[in-house]
């Protein structure tokens, strides 16, 4: 497994959550560093983004030696990284691409460069086997607010014509919503994958654990959508043991299944 993502310095999310969420579903973890920002559970206060062929070089030395089943992209920050992920994920044909296109932080914060996002919908989509947007990066690959179910299923069918293979479209920010639930389409299935909506102010990560734990799968040779079922409650019970970390927003814990 490898992810393409940012360092998060307090190990809650990005690199760091994704390293946990491999060794906890049983695949061995390798990393293409984009970005390492500066934050903890407060927010994110700044960060520096790697030079983009230095993140493709790391790509290329891993998927050339080691191997790569299944990656993940998380945050890529700027445009010109993003053109660097792509060629190189496309010159050394991985497979089973998992894209969560992180845009915003938890706190708010902008992590991809405005500019960045054509470069993300015209390079990296195509060459999804799945993306996985929450509402607000629903709303902005698709280009209009995504604030109900119908809405999602709208964006579901917006952005798989970009090109990947499928979308999940996360409804975690759905407002009223007593579940869950998000929605997985792929041209042909327009599923909704139910969830359970737990009561935590510590959410940190859920997206990177939720991206990593279906590219696991996929690793191990499960079918797309059991892979995002089985991604869906393996994150759900790292939010239902979520940390109580820091003076903000605390992580889930990836590590749940461990027992000490």
């Amino acid at each position: 497994m490898l992810s393409i993502a940012g360092s998060d310095s307090g190990g809650g999310a990005g690199i760091q959550a994704d390293l946990k969420t491999f060794s906890a579903l049983g695949v061995f973890g390798m990393t293409a560093i984009t970005a390492v920002t500066i934050q903890n559970t407060l927010g994110v206060s700044g960060y520096e983004a790697l030079p983009p062929q230095v993140v493709a070089d790391q790509i290329r030395a891993v998927v050339t030696d080691i191997g790569v089943d299944a990656a993940k992209t998380g945050m890529l920050a700027s445009a010109e990284i993003v053109e660097a992920v792509a060629e190189a994920v496309a010159e050394t044909a991985i497979p089973n691409l998992v894209v969560d296109p992180v845009s915003v932080s938890k706190h708010g914060h902008r992590l991809l460069d405005e500019d960045a996002v054509g470069a993300l919908r015209n390079r990296i989509l195509p060459l999804a086997r799945l993306v996985t947007p929450n509402l607000p990066e629903a709303a902005v690959l698709a280009g209009f607010d995504v604030t109900e179910r119908d809405l999602m299923q709208d964006a579901a069918e917006t952005i798989q014509a970009m090109g990947p293979n499928a979308v999940l479209v996360k409804g975690g920010h759905l407002l009223g919503a007593t579940g869950a639930d998000d929605l997985f389409f792929d041209g042909d299935r327009m599923v909704w994958v139910a969830g359970e909506r737990i009561e935590t102010p510590n959410t940190h990560g859920t997206g990177c654990t939720l991206s990593s734990a279906i590219a696991a799968h996929l690793a191990r040779g499960a079918e797309l959508l059991e892979a995002v079922r089985e991604g869906k409650a393996f994150v759900t019970e790292a939010i239902r043991a979520a940390l109580p970390l820091g003076g903000g927003i605390g992580p889930v814990d990836q590590l749940w299944g461990i027992k000490t």
